[in-house]
Order: C-alpha cells, then structure tokens, then sequence
C-alpha cells in the first residue's frame, strides 16, 4: 500500500483526530488558556510521535511553547521545514456561532469549530502524511523538520528569537506552510506574495474627564472628533494613503506580472456578498485581486470613545482611541512605516489635545520565486491532490514567519495552502471543508515526493 493509500485507507481515524485537537481552547491571547496552550502543544507533540517521527520535544519561551520534531530518514536528500501555529483567535461573538467553537460539527462537508482552517486543520494535514508514510512502512523520500508554534495569533513575539537559538538545527533546503487559502473551489492556488504589516493605535486626550455635555458642549473640542478627523485624513477621495513617504519603497508591478493576477479566478458576487453595501473600494488605477494583495491597505480596525452602552449619556469624552493596521508590500519596511505614520498623525493632530502614537507589532512583507523548483514541485503535488493545476497568486494576509525563515535561516517558503476564502478565518463559525483536509493530506505526500525527484 501507498502512503497516499494508506492515507485514503485512514480517512476517518485522521478526521477523528483533528477533531480531537480541534477541542482544546488553545487561544494564545488570553491569559486565562495558559494551561490550554500547554495542553494543545503536549497534545501535538504526542501526535507526532505517534505518526512516525523519532526525535520530539516541546522548547519553552518567554511566552507559548514551541513544538520541535525531525525525521531524518533520507541521507543525502532534501530536508524539507515545515511551519505552522497551534494556537487560535479568540471565539468571540460566541452568540454568534451556530455550533459551539470548541465542539467541533461537521455540516454539509464542513468541519465547524475555532482554529479548523487556521491553522489546525491545515497543520494537521502535514502531520497525517507523515502518519501515512509509517503506516505504510515507507519512509519519507526527503528529511522533514517541524516547527509549530503558539503565539502566531499574536504577532510571533518569541519565534524569531527562538529560530535564531535554532538556527544550526534548524538548516534546511525549503520551508514549507499552509496557512493560507486557495482562491476558489476546485481551483488550487499558489501563493507567492504576502504583505507585510504595520498596526498602530492612537490615542486623543483633552479634558482631565468626562464632561457634561450641556455644560460643555459647543465650547469645549471633542476628542472623539479630532480623532475622526485624523483618521479621515489617511486617505484622499482616490482611495490613496496620504501618508508623505509611504509609497516611496513600493515595488511596481509589471506589465507580465498584472497579466499573471488577472488570470487568478476572482468570484465578484462573492466578494459583494461578503462586503455588503460597502462594496468595492480602494486605491485607483488597480484591479480587486491587485489591490488585495499586490497593493498597500490602511485600515481602522477598531475606534472607542465616550460611552458606548446602552440608552444615552451625554457626556463629552475625555479620550478617544483608534486601531490601525496597513498592510504592506515589498519593498516597505514596517519600523520605517511606522515612523511615518507616526509623523503624519502627529502633523493632522489639533492644538489643545495630547497625541500618543503606539507601534503595536509588524511584520515584513515576503515575495518569492516562482521559477524555484520548490515551488514548480508544490504545483505538481496540487495537481495531483486536487485535479487541477494551480494559479500563481499574492495574497493580502500577513504571514511574518515567512519573513523570518528567510532572514534567519535563509529559507525559501512554499505556501501550501488548503482552506477557502469564505472558511471565516478570525469569525464566527469558523470552518474546513474535509474533503480539503484530506486531500491536502494526500498533496503534502505528493509534495514530498516530488520534491526528491526535483533534487535529483
């Protein structure tokens, strides 16, 4: 028997398991799931011992655990690295998810719970193909080494230290995550660009509290709407950023490269569906699918002020805050974004009030070769796992890992990914289509062995 047999052999029994995992609330943000978070990370690395690999252990940081294994099977072959995060988003709203987030439910081909496409299922999907090659008594054509961490979810603030304490065994010839989506059903994709990013908060104080606003309204400016003012000026009536300096470090696309996007199947209907009356919008002079990942976004991600519960209370707020990300592209440096963000809203800012600008976390953009026969090996894999050849394509999310693997280890990444664009990735009722579980299964091993005979 194959390991792609084995594998199809033990669907069911590999379901069960990504179920099992799928159970543990191993949500990274939230202090009270310490224990959740070591549990997840104990409970993977069982699993891979179970699936074949020799050498297991769980590293400790400052923060979440990091889970570490290799199989070093084939002397003299391509070792290959593979990435991914055990930890999750917050479930919250709660109310809002058909199925509890942690009692994972199987609907119409869809697997439900928090953490099933991003990044568990996906993970698991390289953890089963191992398990198949061993049950197949066949061992990997390639060396495989594991790294899954805890604290991607919340910007990786002890990865690139830990990868850098590793570095020596770490070495590798590719790395390799699936982390991301494909761009349609039935139609598998891959990634060769992510933005990077840059999140920001600001915060706008001007009275010592909260004043009645009858008795100060109209003589008295409201923080709240010299912090709307600021944020209305991040962008002009085109759709561009008005940062000074902020596009100066973008890399342009080409005539072959827009050629290459615009071949990326892109559902509109979709798109709509999901945005609701917003609708379309952004930067002018660019197609959809390039400005949602070939092009620099800035976005308000959250604002707070004054009293937001139920009734009224008229009060005049002391405070107003705001959160921002912009995601960027090559060649832009988030440290150097910052900085001019920074600037800019310190420059929009009003007399009389008190500006505090905080960086909150970043990651650097990542664009990689597409000719490289890493990447040429992963087509053939998901045109083996899934019928079809895939399209090249970017995509808007940030990854910072990707970054890091090549700043410090040196690492080309192949994006491998398995979910689909409406699987509601950081939302409510969160899904993988299982089919997709167990194809992506079945694509890692097609992966391996492809690339051994691209190293030949």
């Amino acid at each position: 028997m194959t390991p792609i047999e084995q594998a199809r052999a033990d669907r069911q029994g590999a379901l069960n398991r990504l179920v099992e995992f799928l159970r543990i609330p191993s949500v990274s943000t939230d202090p009270s799931h310490g224990a959740d978070m070591r549990r997840a990370a104990d409970w993977l690395a069982e699993r891979l011992r179970g699936a074949g690999v020799d050498r297991v252990r769980v590293d400790e940081t400052p923060g979440h655990p990091v889970v570490h294994a290799e199989l070093l099977a084939a002397p003299g072959a391509a070792t290959v690295l593979v990435y991914g995060h055990y930890d999750v988003q917050p479930p919250d709203p709660i109310a809002l998810w058909e199925s509890p987030p942690f009692e994972p439910s199987l609907r119409d081909g869809d697997l439900y719970a928090r953490g099933a496409c991003d990044d568990k299922g996906q993970l698991m999907a390289h953890v089963e193909a191992l398990a198949a090659y061993t049950a197949a008594g066949i061992a990997p054509p390639v060396n495989v080494k594991y790294v899954f961490e805890g604290e991607e979810e919340i910007g990786s603030p002890n990865l690139a230290a830990w990868l850098s304490a590793h570095a020596s065994e770490l070495e590798a010839d590719v790395a390799v995550i699936s982390d991301n989506a494909m761009v349609a059903p039935g139609q598998p994709s891959l990634v060769y660009g992510l933005r990077g990013l840059a999140y920001m908060e600001i915060e706008v104080s001007g009275a010592p509290g909260d004043l009645h606003s009858g008795l100060y309204g109209g003589a008295v400016r409201n923080p709240a709407s010299a912090l709307a003012g600021i944020l209305a000026g991040l962008h002009d009536a085109q759709g561009r950023i008005t940062i000074p300096g902020f596009y100066d470090r973008v890399r342009p696309l080409d005539d072959a490269e827009r050629a290459l996007l615009a071949r990326v199947p892109f559902d509109l209907t979709a798109f709509n569906r999901a945005a609701g009356r917003a609708g379309a919008w952004g930067e002018a002079g660019y197609s959809l699918i390039e400005r949602l990942g070939a092009r620099p976004s800035l976005d308000i991600n959250g604002m707070g002020s004054g009293w937001t519960g139920p009734g009224a209370k008229t009060v005049l707020p002391a405070k107003a805050s705001a959160k921002v990300s912009m995601r960027l592209v090559p060649d832009q440096d988030p440290e150097a974004i910052a900085a001019l963000f920074k600037a800019h809203v310190e420059g929009l800012s009003e007399p009389g009030f008190s500006v505090e600008v905080r960086s909150l976390h970043g990651g650097r953009p990542a664009l990689i070769d597409r000719d490289l026969p890493a990447m040429q090996a992963a087509g053939r894999a998901l045109e083996q796992g899934f019928g079809k050849a895939p399209v090249f394509t970017r995509e808007g999310g940030t990854i910072p890992v990707v970054a890091d693997l090549a700043s410090i280890l040196g690492l080309p990444t192949v994006m491998l990914g398995f979910g689909l664009p409406d699987d509601n990735l950081h939302a409510p009722n969160e899904k993988f289509r299982v089919e997709h579980f167990h194809r992506g299964t079945e694509t890692v091993i097609a992966f391996l062995d492809e690339l051994a005979k691209s190293a030949r």
